[in-house]
């Protein structure tokens, strides 16, 4: 049970109550369980956030009522159920909108190969929450006597804003090596840290991650990557020796830096850029896309190291070879398509802005710039601003006066324009009647042409875009019909 109250816990006793009175989904549901003979407790994370005044939509019960008994107490209360977690003892349900999830007490047992559990159905609250993954998440609350549950002293670890495992260390992540993970998932997301003795057995066990699933590390490292500290998290995974096993291309962005070869840390600019083009975001939710590719936007470089004479240091081609590792690392960590092209697509376009000078380039290399990035422009844009990390206030500023003005170009052409549909000034239909054409590769061929003449020179008018594909037809050995 939980020890004496002081006032900081009487002060987070109160608010679970506070934000439990605002939920009456809750206390109607552990009164039909108490009715029944049975307890019911708010669990886990939902015990934790309403103690950090932030409880969320869904709520976790835990009791000692079984999956059938479970299923009977629910029906004819709940607005919906489903049971696609009933062989581990969770029964899900919404009530006026209210999402929760009732699991009977476990008491599992784990092989030591996978993290895959023999399940198996526990009598006592306490013996439920000591085989939890860390102490903050291990505490539970009696809604009908109003009681915390703290086996563990989980209250005393929150005030701390530690991570500490309620067995040991060793014991809980040899049971689940993914909780490893999601150690550093909640540093980035709760802003704690974690206990001496959980990060020196992380380092120690990290290899054991290679038994989780690619799934269940992605879903994790997204979870961290779009919390409100992933930088915390992302220097936790590499302190701990997680990204050896998870994202190797960190660690090894860790460059020796000696007096006859300055150049900046990678990693460490990496970080930089990941917080600077976090502070750019503009929409209601986390940037997934821009927080991968600002990480790892200069992977490529530990590949592209090369030494010039002088005692300077360069990285040629650097975001040609980031983009092939970030597409074969995403797609290893089963990343969607999407967001593996987006990244990498990022990446590979993340230095063009720098031949733009003070202002060089021609409208036709604005054009292409934007018709290469397409639909990534936005991100684009944040992603070469972030990663501007020079202490040299006049540098930097340049750098943005001049970013500035190719932003305003993009609109001026764009305003002049349809940019955001670069098409050539004939379709294909057009196209194939012309030239004589029947549907097929030369008719691609001809579109990409006036494609990349509308680049070049920008909307022409219909008469001399016809001049201008009868003149490469001819050229290409092909003699358009005679009205």
């Amino acid at each position: 049970m939980s020890g004496p109250v002081t006032s900081t816990a009487a002060g987070q006793d109160n608010a679970v109550v506070e934000l439990l009175s605002a939920l009456p989904v809750a206390e109607d549901l552990a009164a039909r369980f108490t009715a029944a003979g049975h307890r019911l407790y708010l669990v886990g994370g939902s015990v934790r956030d309403a103690m950090l005044g932030r409880l969320s939509g869904d709520l976790d019960f835990t009791t000692d009522a079984r999956p059938p008994q479970i299923m009977a107490l629910v029906k004819g209360w709940a607005d919906a159920i489903w049971d696609t977690g009933i062989a581990f003892g969770t029964v899900g349900a919404t009530k006026h909108g209210q999402t929760v999830e009732i699991t009977t007490f476990r008491a599992d047992a784990y092989d030591g190969v996978t993290r895959n559990p023999e399940v198996t159905f526990g009598d006592t609250i306490e013996g439920d929450l000591v085989r939890r993954d860390f102490t903050v998440n291990a505490m539970a609350y009696d809604v009908v006597n109003r009681q915390l549950i703290d086996p563990t002293d989980g209250r005393a670890a929150l005030k701390a804003k530690v991570l500490d495992t309620p067995a040991t260390p060793q014991e809980s992540f040899s049971d689940d090596p993914l909780r490893m993970l999601r150690a550093a998932r909640f540093v980035s997301q709760l802003g704690f840290t974690v206990a001496p003795r959980v990060l020196d057995a992380m380092a120690a066990m990290s290899g054991e991650l290679s038994r989780i699933t690619a799934e269940r590390v992605q879903v994790e490292l997204s979870k961290l990557l779009t919390g409100a500290y992933p930088r915390a998290g992302v220097e936790l995974m590499v302190e701990a020796k997680l990204a050896d096993v998870v994202l190797p291309e960190l660690p090894a962005m860790k460059l020796e830096i000696d007096e006859h070869h300055q150049h900046k840390d990678v990693f460490h600019h990496s970080l930089v850029v990941l917080d600077q083009a976090i502070d750019l975001e503009d929409g209601p939710e986390p940037d997934l896309v821009l927080r991968l590719a600002a990480l790892l936007h200069d992977i490529g470089k530990p590949d592209t190291r090369r030494f010039e004479e002088g005692g300077g240091v360069s990285f040629h081609h650097h975001e040609v070879v980031g983009a092939k590792m970030v597409r074969k690392r995403l797609r290893a960590l089963k990343y969607s398509k999407e967001i593996v092209e987006d990244v990498a697509n990022l990446v590979y376009l993340h230095l063009r802005f720098h031949g733009y000078g003070s202002g060089e380039w021609t409208d036709s290399a604005v054009r292409r710039y934007v018709t290469d990035a397409d639909h990534l422009l936005t991100r684009l844009h944040k992603l070469v601003r972030a990663d501007c990390t020079t202490r040299n206030k006049r540098k930097a500023n340049a750098l943005q006066r001049t970013y500035d003005d190719l932003e305003r170009r993009i609109e001026r052409i764009a305003a002049e324009e349809d940019l955001n549909r670069v098409r050539p000034d004939l379709d294909g239909n057009e196209i194939m009647r012309l030239l004589g054409l029947p549907p097929g590769p030369m008719v691609g061929k001809a579109w990409k042409f006036l494609k990349e003449l509308r680049l070049d020179r920008g909307p022409l008018d219909h008469d001399e875009a016809v001049a201008e594909l009868l003149a490469w037809a001819r050229e290409e050995g092909v003699e358009p019909p005679r009205d």
